[in-house]
């Protein structure tokens, strides 16, 4: 945020702009979203209907909490594993960004199948929680 608004001050104020700013930022972009989504997930902080999650019974929330978790699972494991082809493809054939830093694409697109690998972590976590409260309210049933 701090490059950014002094990328406006010197662009606009002073005529000078920063040719790293936007390079720069793009990447920490991504680099924010794909750790960021593991530690939301463990913190059960995704956006969620609690108007009705909260009227349903363990059981069924479990249910629910199952099912979204194995999409979720399938969806960062595809994630992991094509990021992890596409980085590898960019790596070995010596690609960088067209742009004056010059950055090899496979440092910046890393994170993705890095972040996948731990967002698959955190939804496998999850579904064995959810698992087990499922199968614990079914033998109190």
């Amino acid at each position: 945020m701090l490059s950014v608004c002094l990328e406006v001050i010197m662009r606009y104020f002073l005529n000078r702009p920063l040719i790293w700013v936007t390079e720069v930022t793009e990447c920490l972009l991504l680099y924010i979203t794909f750790l960021g989504t593991a530690w939301l997930l463990k913190e059960e902080g995704h956006v969620r209907v609690d108007i009705i999650v909260n009227r349903l019974r363990p059981k069924v929330t479990a249910f629910f909490g199952i099912i979204s978790s194995l999409i979720g699972s399938f969806v960062a494991l595809v994630l992991t594993w094509y990021g992890a082809i596409v980085m590898w493809d960019k790596f070995q054939r010596h690609i960088y960004t067209p742009s004056v830093m010059e950055i090899p694409i496979a440092a910046i697109i890393i994170i993705i199948p890095v972040g996948s690998i731990m967002l698959l972590t955190q939804f496998i976590i999850r579904t064995v929680k959810f698992v087990t409260i499922f199968m614990n309210d079914h033998e109190n049933s």
